[in-house]
Order: structure tokens, then C-alpha cells, then sequence
């Protein structure tokens, strides 16, 4: 996987089969997906928590073998449109081990807080930023991105990267980090998402399903954990469906851009 030669493609979508989409893909009768699975819905929680428990301690070496290292050259572009102002606080949802939060900082951001369901990823996040030297503008909250444990309107600027596509309910979810934006506030997600060039599908596929699960199998001594990430790619809504939820819950402006030919994407969208 390599980057745009442009570094990134953007689009707007359109709201031309918004009906279609108006329940979250996720639930229905009681069930919901976990991965190409359908468990409970109250299991969901539980199912990915013990994803995380198990590969919290190699995560950020997975990510650099799973992506071969570009996911650093994704976060990096997300930071670009971020824009971090000192004035700013952020809050990164899902955002565990800190790798967000740690670019926020460097890039002269203000205060973050990082606020992730599993704590044992938050374990993690902060024993590296501790033997990093530490950073007193990082806090570190358990909670869960369906129900923030946060106020309205407390956050200049909320991002959710590569952790959206793990929750229950992501409607919900959208809404509750609307909620903790002040007017004129930002979201912005980062995930995977949908290839725009037919040709690479074959190889995703390949490289999705055979040798992710692999790498966690040699790796992280789980390959059924890979093998669910690889699965939830596959789950999530593709970039306009994505936008049209942002604006249901009312963010406006929303936008995305592709990377890397749409292997993932960011979104933004304003609380105006």
C-alpha cells in the first residue's frame, strides 16, 4: 500500500439515497456485527474489549507491519487538515496507546484528553508517553465512545482514528462526540474505508484476509483478532455513507478525502 501521488483525493457525496441508510448497518433484530459474525448486541462491548486485551501489548508494532508503515504517512495528513492550534483542547476517542495525542502535542496543540473503552490500550498509551519523558497535557479517561463521559459542548476538537468501525452503535456514537463539541467545533475521523480503483481489490483481498491474520497468528499470538479487524474493514460504511451520518447528527460542512486510492479515509465536519 502506498500513498496518493497527491497525497490525498476529496469529495462531498450527496444525500441522494439518505433514506436508504437511515438505520445504523450495524443493528437489527437484536444483533449486531462483529466482523462477518452476528453476536448480541449486549456482547459487542465484551467481544472487543478481549480483541484489545489481547493485542494491546504489540498494537503499535502491528500497525506498522499491517499497513507496511503508511499509517504513520495517514495520521500525519489527518494532523495536516487537524490543524492544532495551543488554544484548542481535543478529545480522541478511541485513541488508547496516544499516538494522535502525542501529534496534537508536537505539533503545538493544546491540552488532550484520550478517551478509550479498554484500559488496557490505555495502559499502554500511557507507559510510552511515561518512558517518553511524559506530557502533563495528556489525561486519560475509560469510557466508552456511546456515551462520553464528558459535558456538552466541553471540546474544541474531537477525532476518532481507526476506532469508529469497533463500536456497537455508530450513529450513537457520532452523535455523542457532536454533543461534546462547542459551536464552531470540529470532528474528524480517521479509518479505513472503500478502494476507488477496482484493480486493487483483488489485492486487498488478499493481503486482508490471508496475510493480516497471519502477521497477528506470528505476532501478536492471535490470529482471530486480526482476522475480526480485517472483517470490520469490510463492515464499515463506505465514505459517502459515512458523511451522510455525520450530518444526520448534525455535523455540517462535512467533507471527506481518500488515501491511498481509498484504503482509508478522513472525514471532517463542523458543529456550527
Amino acid at each position: 500500500m502506498a500513498a496518493d501521488g497527491k497525497t490525498m483525493q476529496s469529495g462531498t457525496g450527496d444525500a441522494s439515497d439518505a433514506a436508504a441508510r437511515s438505520q445504523d448497518p450495524k443493528i437489527r433484530d437484536g444483533v449486531t456485527d462483529f466482523g462477518f459474525a452476528t453476536v448480541p448486541i449486549e456482547e459487542k462491548v465484551s467481544r472487543v474489549r478481549e480483541v484489545f486485551d489481547s493485542v494491546a501489548s504489540n498494537y503499535d508494532v502491528m500497525n506498522d507491519l499491517m499497513s507496511l508503515g503508511i499509517h504513520r504517512v495517514w495520521k500525519q495528513a489527518f494532523l495536516d487538515w487537524l490543524a492544532p492550534r495551543a488554544g484548542q483542547h481535543l478529545l480522541d476517542v478511541a485513541g488508547g496507546t496516544g499516538d494522535i495525542a502525542t501529534l496534537w502535542r508536537r505539533r503545538g496543540g493544546g491540552p488532550v484528553t484520550v478517551c478509550d473503552i479498554n484500559a488496557e490500550m490505555i495502559g499502554v498509551g500511557r507507559d510510552r508517553l511515561a518512558k517518553a519523558g511524559g506530557d502533563a497535557g495528556i489525561d486519560w479517561i475509560v469510557g466508552n465512545a456511546e456515551d462520553l463521559p464528558l459535558a456538552d459542548g466541553s471540546m474544541d476538537r474531537v477525532t476518532i482514528a481507526f476506532g469508529l468501525r469497533n463500536v456497537t452503535r455508530i450513529d450513537r456514537a457520532l452523535g455523542e462526540m457532536t454533543r461534546v463539541l462547542r459551536p464552531g467545533g470540529r470532528f474528524m475521523c480517521l479509518e479505513f474505508s472503500r478502494p476507488t480503483q477496482p484493480w486493487l481489490d483483488p489485492i486487498y483481498d488478499t493481503y486482508s484476509f490471508k496475510v493480516l491474520p497471519w502477521l497477528g497468528d506470528k505476532v501478536a499470538k492471535d490470529r482471530e483478532a486480526y482476522q475480526y479487524l480485517a472483517e470490520s474493514i469490510r463492515r464499515f460504511p463506505d465514505q459517502q455513507d459515512l458523511a451522510e451520518r455525520m450530518r444526520r447528527v448534525g455535523l455540517e460542512r462535512v467533507k471527506w478525502r481518500n488515501l491511498s486510492a481509498g484504503i482509508a479515509a478522513i472525514h471532517s465536519g463542523w458543529r456550527l
